[in-house]
């Protein structure tokens, strides 16, 4: 069992995109003017950056 709060994903991005370009982190930053608690962590299995955040939808 994990204590680590339910997660919500927000939007994925694929990895790769243009150099210099960040999408993901630019969305969470977008998500976080907006008040809402988002981060970029990268999932493994699916070679994507994910938002995600702790509140529910």
């Amino acid at each position: 069992m994990s204590d680590q709060p339910p997660r919500t994903v927000l939007e994925r991005f694929p990895v790769g995109g243009p150099r210099g370009s960040w999408p993901a982190d630019e969305y969470a930053a977008t998500q976080r003017t907006q008040g809402r608690n988002a981060w970029v962590v990268m999932d493994l299995r699916s070679d994507q950056f994910l938002v995600v955040t702790d509140t529910p939808e």
